[in-house]
């Protein structure tokens, strides 16, 4: 009796192949990983029908969310936010603005789903002014924020009452 069986892989696993491709593993190999793992299944009908089942789920979503990057791209570039800080008379901030108070003013703006690994900053903030600063969705979407460094406004001291 043979210690080999032929399955259907689910996923692309480094040693052993491609999604799609039916591959010869032991049994033991399939039995205790591949299936509970939900890796590979038996290349039946069924199997056939199921994994192209799920590149259809998969295809859909994968589109679905390009859609999303791409409004959250358009909503970014369209966004111009404006960050008060504190700064001295030459214009130099005490400290520098960080991706999470560049996210705040984004959401203040209704940009949401920005994480700080997606901010691209090719310098530090230190200075007031206007920046450009590129936002990177994935790979392959990007978008650039207009943001307003200005110096905070300093609150006006309560009269005092008579």
């Amino acid at each position: 009796m043979s210690n080999v069986i032929e399955v259907l892989l689910k996923k692309d696993i480094k040693t052993l192949g491609n999604r799609g491709e039916v591959v010869k593993v032991s049994k033991g190999y399939a039995r205790n990983y591949l299936f509970p793992q939900k890796l590979a299944l038996l290349p039946t009908k069924e199997g056939l029908l199921e994994l192209e089942r799920e590149k259809k789920r998969s295809v859909r979503s994968e589109v679905e969310m390009v859609s999303n990057l791409k409004e959250l791209s358009s909503k970014i570039e369209s966004a111009s936010c404006t960050i008060e800080v504190k700064a001295n008379e030459e214009g130099i901030l005490f400290g520098s603005v960080a991706p999470q108070v560049i996210i705040d003013a984004l959401t203040k703006e209704n940009v949401v789903g920005i994480k700080e690994e997606m901010i691209k900053l090719e310098t530090p903030i230190k200075e007031l002014g206007v920046y450009r600063v590129k936002i990177e969705l994935n790979p392959e979407i990007s978008a650039t924020c207009r943001l307003w460094v200005v110096e905070e406004a300093e609150p006006k001291a309560p009269r005092a009452e008579h």
